[in-house]
């Protein structure tokens, strides 16, 4: 008797576990179609694009394009260079739905076409903005000449850590974060060597809109692209800062490796591979805190990288 009843419980439970993976998918499959809208700032002086190489930077979350500014001036005599806010941070509207960051990269992309139809260009990004430049590599890799990650990989911190924060966000807003940010951002004895910057980068932060911020701590949540970093086939370029608790130099070193593993693997052309720097007395935005080095590295990068 007790299994002839428990015959329609247990395929009850199967149809259930069914539309509910059905029901995860056609999510996962909304929110892939989803793209945001971002706007970007130029850092390098008003003039027509098209003569020198672009390159696009993109921030860490709760940042703007204060973050790449003085990367922008030191690069903006041989470079073009844009940034590009995450939504509801800096010039970036807030947004109304939720997105991957897939999703963010197919805006990145977007937001290129309008400032240079087609072209191809140079990118750079800080954690989440790095995560982005990975996606990038991974599903537009035929848009970049050569790509730079920065305090950042391929899976960041843990879901539940990032709903967690994002609960935390929506209800007590971001000014909550302001000094756990500001412990994880910067290396010590940074913030007193550019207190001015540090000053604005945490502004930025109490001025980003709570529910746009909550929306990209889902989108890291849901961020894992360790088994995709094989079809990364452009020149790629890993910065980490060896105080960075969030990103440690180990993690560039592990998709450093996984992305050359496969490029060797694919005879791809000299050059193209992956290769990490670790920097000394930075944390975990290093274009603010060591903006003579980042340049350097970047426009060696990109003068190698630019046909």
């Amino acid at each position: 008797m007790s299994e002839t009843a428990s015959e329609p419980q247990t395929l009850h439970a199967g149809a259930l576990q069914a539309r509910t993976l059905q029901a995860r998918t056609l999510q996962a499959q909304t929110l892939q179609a989803q793209r945001p809208e971002v706007r970007a700032v130029l850092l390098s002086p008003q003039r027509p694009l098209g003569s020198r190489p672009l390159l696009v930077v993109g921030c860490s979350l709760g940042t703007s394009s204060v973050l790449w500014e003085k990367v922008g001036t030191l690069l903006g005599g041989d470079v073009d260079v844009v940034a590009w806010d995450l939504p509801g941070h800096g010039v970036s509207p807030v947004a109304q739905a939720p997105f991957t960051v897939a999703g963010l990269a197919d805006a990145v992309v977007a937001l290129v076409d309008t400032i240079a139809p087609g072209s191809m260009f140079h990118y750079a990004g800080v954690s989440l903005g790095g995560a982005v430049g990975l996606q990038l590599g991974i599903e537009h890799g035929e848009r970049l000449h050569s790509l730079s990650v920065q305090c950042s990989g391929a899976k960041i911190g843990t879901p539940e850590a990032w709903a967690e924060r994002a609960e935390t966000v929506r209800g007590l807003g971001t000014p909550v974060l302001i000094q756990g940010s500001a412990q994880r951002w910067f290396a010590q004895g940074s913030m007193d060597r550019d207190p001015a910057l540090a000053s604005r980068l945490l502004h930025a932060l109490r001025d980003a809109d709570r529910f746009s911020y909550a929306f990209c701590c889902e989108a890291l949540a849901a961020f894992d692209v360790r088994e995709e970093l094989g079809v990364i086939s452009v020149p790629v370029l890993a910065v980490a800062g060896e105080e960075d608790e969030v990103a440690p130099p180990e993690m560039a070193r592990h998709y450093v490796e996984a992305i050359n593993s496969s490029v060797s693997r694919t005879n791809a052309p000299s050059g193209h591979g992956a290769y990490a720097v670790a920097l000394p007395h930075v944390a975990h935005l290093a274009p603010a805190e060591a903006p003579a080095e980042v340049a350097e590295l970047l426009l060696e990068l990109i003068t190698r990288s630019q046909p």
